[in-house]
């Protein structure tokens, strides 16, 4: 495999990290907006009932999910935004002019990629459960007529709009996810890199031993044979 082939797929992939984390950063955004700062992952609600002559039913959130939650998953989001955008640079530009990562900058990017990994991975799962618990709520799991998706088209009297909470959920989840994926992969390509420099090196020290070998064996033959003709 030529050095180029596995620059340029670390190039496709910290692009396709930054498209991923780009559709994380945007329905978050919005979602923020919409719901006025507040968090619906983890969130506690149930259904009351607000005319009992009409049977006309209303539902009350008895306690918002922490902001923190929704924050950390817009953070991972811009983190790996940044970072991807920073590694599709670097690798193409390394990729146009033939130029090859030192062991340092090599183990740095493993280590980067990495942390960005173990991240994202928890953004992921925060965002992953904290949903489902809040489509438990609102379909006080399952038990309601209409699907989580299906609750988003009703006026939930929230004070709030939550037209399109489950399409921009649904679509975070997706982008983080993937993200996560493609971070993963980012990562094997930097262990590769540090493994391939290693070995490189390895075998850059012990070319030097077996010259330095020869040269000293030369030396030693040199000095006897002046030794013997001294001798003569």
């Amino acid at each position: 495999m030529t050095p180029s082939r596995p620059l340029l797929a670390q190039c496709l992939c910290s692009f396709f990290a930054f498209l991923f984390s780009f559709i994380v950063v945007v329905p978050l955004s919005e979602n923020s907006r919409d719901f006025r700062g507040r968090c619906l992952l983890f969130a506690e609600g149930l259904w009351l009932s607000a005319n009992l002559t009409a049977g006309r039913q209303r539902f009350t959130v008895q306690e918002w999910g922490p902001e923190s939650a929704c924050r950390f998953g817009l953070a991972a989001g811009l983190l790996s935004l940044l970072l991807a955008a920073a590694q599709a640079w670097r690798s193409l530009f390394f990729l146009c002019k033939g130029h090859e990562d030192s062991f340092f900058y090599a183990f740095l990017n493993l280590l980067v990629s990495a942390f960005v990994v173990f991240i994202i991975f928890i953004a992921s799962t925060i965002v992953t459960v904290g949903f489902n618990m809040w489509c438990d709520a609102i379909t006080e799991k399952g038990s309601m007529p209409n699907s989580c998706e299906e609750l988003q088209d009703i006026d939930l009297e929230l004070n709030l709009e939550n037209s399109a909470f489950y399409d921009q959920f649904a679509i975070t989840q997706f982008g983080l996810w993937a993200a996560w994926l493609t971070w993963l992969g980012i990562t094997v390509l930097a262990f590769l890199k540090v493994y391939h420099n290693y070995r490189q090196e390895d075998l850059l020290d012990s070319l030097i031993h077996e010259k330095e070998l020869l040269l000293g064996r030369s030396s030693s033959r040199t000095s006897f044979q002046e030794e013997k003709s001294g001798m003569i």
